[in-house]
């Protein structure tokens, strides 16, 4: 293999066939003598960089055209605090939107608690847990039958739990309105590697560092429809509308992130787009899967019915063999198999940009070193 198969959470690993072309570029973008990092972003060579990755997006993802794509900064933590700050209204009353003082956040694991940590800095939020332990297995719970707080201005979920590696595999289903009581997703660790129903959706939210490139830009996508709901002290880089009417450039953004997410967008794109991704996922969170519930060597917590298809945490029966397991996958070129600090154990996040043959070298070496050290 040309080069190691990184299994990182975050920064991602990313095809090496875009950073071959982003290393080509570096020097002389477009023929124009400079790097893409010293373009102004005001410059029409950027600004039609900026129109085609945002027309790439809207394709692969089907957007209907009453959603508004943001480029932004901050990263998801800034929209932990972005999504209140634009959808709670003036002070946290609702003033004006016609909807609740309050918001819903559905509790599905770390980075929920994280959104819901700082929710509470502009409301008080109804918490609703989403995970249950049944038997040995955790896992999400039925809200079928569910129904937004009678004063939630909007309902918070996230879509893919990336260290107890749990994800929706449907929107939840609230039965209000998007534009009444919107359901709004942290998909930053599953975006665009699955179809999306925008029938449900109010707003969306995703890091760059997964499956769009670097870290740097995170994509927010919100129906233009709710605009007008932000809290008058919201800050100008992280307000909605101001971010759509300035296409996003109302500061300086991180044109090296974006530039890179196009490039990676039209890489996308040629493998085939959203449909192509999505079946690629599957069949990589499959082959894992397999090789863990095949075996009582290996472990993962998770039912079945919750399964991430991006980010799969695991254990050995032997604890004690965890650090011999990583060091010899590290000496394998299998990178960053260590689960997250705050759990332990292992961990193999399997985005776009990690080739289906990564997850075939990773299973080979795990019935490798069952057979030697089970």
């Amino acid at each position: 293999m040309s080069r190691p198969y990184n299994f990182s959470a975050g920064p991602a690993t990313l095809p090496e066939v875009v950073l071959e072309q982003v290393r080509e570029e570096f020097l002389d973008w477009q023929g124009g003598g400079s790097s893409v990092l010293e373009v102004s972003h005001r410059g029409a060579a950027f600004q039609e960089l900026a129109q085609a990755a945002e027309r790439d997006l809207r394709t692969l993802l089907a957007l209907p055209e009453d959603f508004a794509v943001l480029f932004l900064q901050g990263g998801a933590r800034g929209q932990f605090a972005a999504v209140p700050m634009n959808l709670l209204g003036e002070a946290g009353t609702g003033a004006g939107t016609g909807t609740g003082s309050s918001a819903d956040y559905l509790h599905s694991g770390y980075w929920a608690a994280s959104a819901i940590k700082e929710a509470r800095r502009y409301c008080e939020p109804h918490i609703i847990e989403a995970c249950s332990q049944r038997g040995t297995l955790a896992g999400l719970v039925d809200l079928s039958d569910w129904q937004p707080s009678d004063d939630a201005a909007y309902v918070h979920y996230t879509a893919n739990e990336t260290i107890g590696g749990l994800q929706f595999v449907k929107a939840p289903h609230t039965g209000a309105d998007p534009l009444t009581v919107p359901l709004v997703a942290d998909m930053s660790s599953d975006f665009l590697t699955r179809s999306v129903d925008w029938s449900r959706l109010g707003a969306v939210y995703a890091c760059a560092q997964k499956n769009l490139g670097p870290a740097g830009l995170t994509v927010v996508l919100v129906r233009r429809g709710l605009f007008g709901r932000a809290r008058i002290e919201t800050p100008s880089v992280l307000h909605y509308q101001l971010a759509a009417e300035s296409a996003s450039m109302q500061n300086t953004p991180p044109v090296f992130a974006w530039y890179f997410c196009a490039v990676m967008l039209r890489w996308m794109l040629e493998q085939g787009g959203l449909m192509a991704l999505e079946q690629s996922s599957q069949r990589k969170s499959a082959k894992l899967y397999a090789a863990l519930d095949q075996s009582d060597f290996y472990d993962n917590a998770v039912h079945p019915d919750s399964r991430s298809c991006t980010s799969v945490p695991f254990t050995l029966a032997a604890t004690e063999l965890e650090a011999d397991f990583l060091s010899e996958a590290t000496a394998a070129g299998l990178l960053n198999l260590n689960g997250h600090r705050s759990v332990g154990g292992l961990r193999a996040c399997i985005y776009n940009g990690l080739p289906e043959k990564g997850v075939d070298a990773l299973v080979d070496f795990m019935e490798n070193f069952e057979q030697r050290r089970g």
